[in-house]
C-alpha cells in the first residue's frame, strides 16, 4: 500500500486522502496514519510543485554542473557535497559514476551570476579539480511533468 501512495502523491502531492483511498481501495484514515508514518519516517521529506518559470516574467537560469574531485580519508566525498549542497543557489546535488563524481544543479538569476558562483564559490573549494558547466536551454520534462507538449506536437506535425 505505501508504495501505492508514494506513486500518487509523487504525481500530484494535492491528491485528498479520500482520492488516494479510493484509488486504492482503502479508507482515508488509513491513508492519512500510512502518510504520517511515511513523513514521521523520513520517507516522505516534502512536497513539491513543478513551475514552467520559461511561462511567467521571473528571469532564471539553470546550470548543471560536472565536478571532479579527490575523494577525502574517511570521508569520501561527503565532506564537499556537503559545502556545496549548502549554498543557496543549488538545488541538487549527486554522487554519480563515471567521468565527474558530482553533478550539481544550481538555479541563478543570470548566466552572468552562475559564472560567477563556479569561479567563486564552487572551484576554490579544496578537493574540487574540474568543473564543466552546462546550460538548460529548454525544459521539456521535468520530475515526471511535460513542460511543452504543444510544441512537440507542432513539430510533429510539420512533415
Amino acid at each position: 500500500m505505501n508504495t501505492e501512495i508514494l506513486k500518487l502523491i509523487e504525481r500530484d502531492a494535492r491528491l485528498s486522502d479520500e482520492q488516494i483511498a479510493t484509488m486504492i481501495g482503502s479508507d482515508a484514515a488509513t491513508v492519512r496514519a500510512e502518510i504520517k508514518k511515511m513523513e514521521d519516517e523520513g520517507i516522505i521529506l516534502a512536497y513539491k510543485t513543478t513551475v514552467n518559470w520559461e511561462r511567467t516574467n521571473t528571469e532564471s537560469v539553470t546550470a548543471m554542473i560536472d565536478v571532479k574531485l579527490t575523494p577525502q580519508a574517511d570521508r569520501g566525498f561527503d565532506r564537499v557535497a556537503e559545502k556545496i549542497y549548502n549554498f543557496p543557489e543549488v538545488k541538487s546535488v549527486y554522487l554519480m559514476s563515471g567521468a565527474y563524481d558530482l553533478s550539481v544543479i544550481i538555479e541563478g538569476r543570470t548566466m552572468k551570476e552562475v559564472a560567477f558562483f563556479v569561479s567563486q564559490k564552487l572551484a576554490p573549494i579544496d578537493s574540487v579539480i574540474s568543473t564543466a558547466t552546462h546550460f538548460v536551454l529548454h525544459k521539456y520534462k521535468d520530475t515526471g511533468v511535460l513542460f511543452s507538449k504543444h510544441a512537440i506536437d507542432e513539430r510533429s506535425n510539420c512533415n
